[in-house]
């Protein structure tokens, strides 16, 4: 019997350039960027004052007051894009369907802010300061539960918790449920809001992050020479996914098919991505067998990178691998949307997904901004700087996260 066919009927989009998915698309092809100084904490004594925070965002919009007081930003976040995916897709939960109706969203760390606050509570006050809510708010599989009792979806409920992988892994497990014929749609996708005082202090510690604190609109810059760190976003992309059948039987308009799913571990180092590229490319080349497709059909990946010298450069290398003669020709188009809207950490592979199929709609490849000097080792077309016009019958969506943990998802444009 073969696999039963999966398509996307909704997207909702969140992050440091839109609050909405047609709002972080017209930021993409003007070039706009969500980097500013940071405006959630006292800067003072932080050698990293910048971000791509989200910006006029009112949770209440989505959330009654006393409820969204329960509840960490990420799961606000997560909420926010699940309506909007919920309501572009027009599913409708009901009691017949319920229980064929499934939420797989993650998130890479949680509620970091509500960690931080009922910490300083408690050295200040003592255990009985601690919110009773804080549990709840903060672990990382609550976005799922929220969604989940927000819409009475009563299928598969999961997060994945994989570090900058996690969108995408979220993504491709809810696949493969629909796939093996666990649940008929699923609300897929990740959501991240680690712009902290702890989480940004830590990554710049690490020497992970850009420092350009006097030109944050310029900092994030894949595979420029000049690159120096990522910059840390915020926010949530949600996918609606739902067996091929069960959307058409209800009239849904079909944004895309999900064809190709691949994971693979670099069992190398902690941060640091394997030689070569070799992690990547085994993802890529498991996500190409899944989907039962050749390297020459892919016309555009929506790169992982995130403006670190290594993690460019051994990326670029897997897709080489990979794509060979077509990349090194500058025939397949690569490009970082984190070159505006920052690394949602978590929530990255859930926003990009959402990116490459508005990408493959529109036949519009969104560009890598502030790509003023590419790097010698880093070999392929970028992209740079202005968006450009192309045919994507198939897209790919690459996502790594610390611990050597890779997912890409290959996307194919409805045409039907």
């Amino acid at each position: 019997m073969p696999a039963r066919r999966v398509v996307v009927t909704g997207i909702g989009l969140i992050c440091g350039i839109g609050n909405t998915a047609n709002e972080v698309w017209d930021s993409l092809v003007a070039g706009r960027s969500g980097m500013a100084e940071i405006t959630a904490y006292p800067l003072e004594g932080h050698s990293v004052r910048f971000a791509a925070e989200v910006k006029n965002f009112d949770p209440h919009q989505f959330i009654d007051k006393k409820e969204a007081r329960k509840m960490g930003r990420f799961i606000h976040f997560a909420l926010a894009a699940s309506a909007e995916a919920m309501q572009h897709s027009g599913l409708q939960v009901t009691e017949e369907n319920a229980e064929r109706i499934g939420v797989h969203i993650g998130s890479g760390i949680g509620g970091f802010d509500v960690i931080e606050r009922e910490h300083t509570n408690l050295m200040n006050g003592g255990p009985r300061k601690v919110s009773p809510f804080f549990i709840p708010a903060t672990i990382v599989n609550l976005a799922a539960g929220h969604v989940s009792i927000r819409y009475g979806a009563k299928g598969p409920n999961e997060a994945a918790a994989t570090a900058c992988t996690t969108g995408a892994h979220s993504i491709g497990d809810a696949f493969r449920i629909i796939q093996r014929g666990d649940a008929d749609a699923m609300i897929a996708g990740g959501t991240e809001a680690a712009i902290t005082p702890l989480s940004v202090a830590g990554f710049a510690n690490m020497k992970a992050l850009s420092t350009r604190n006097d030109d944050p609109t310029r900092a994030s810059r894949p595979w420029d020479k000049d690159r120096d760190g990522f910059v840390v976003g915020e926010g949530a992309g949600i996918l609606i996914l739902e067996e091929l059948e069960f959307a058409k039987a209800r009239g849904a308009k079909i944004l895309g098919e999900v064809v190709g799913y691949g994971m693979s571990a670099d069992a190398f180092h902690m941060t640091g991505m394997a030689p070569e590229g070799e992690g990547c490319k085994r993802a890529v080349l498991a996500a190409l067998k899944s989907a039962n497709l050749q390297p020459d059909v892919i016309t555009y990946v929506n790169a992982h990178a995130t403006s670190t010298p290594l993690g460019d450069a051994m990326e670029s290398k897997g897709l080489e691998h990979v794509f060979g003669e077509r990349a090194l020709n500058h025939e397949l188009l690569v490009s970082s949307t984190k070159s505006m809207t920052g690394h949602l950490l978590g929530g990255a592979g859930g926003l990009e997904a959402g990116i490459t199929l508005m990408a493959m709609q529109k036949g519009i490849v969104p560009p890598t901004t502030n790509l003023d000097n590419v790097d010698p080792e880093c070999r392929l077309n970028y992209v740079p700087n202005k968006p450009v016009e192309a045919s994507m019958p198939y897209a790919l969506s690459n996502s790594f996260g610390f611990g050597g943990t890779n997912g890409s998802l290959i996307f194919k444009r409805w045409d039907e």
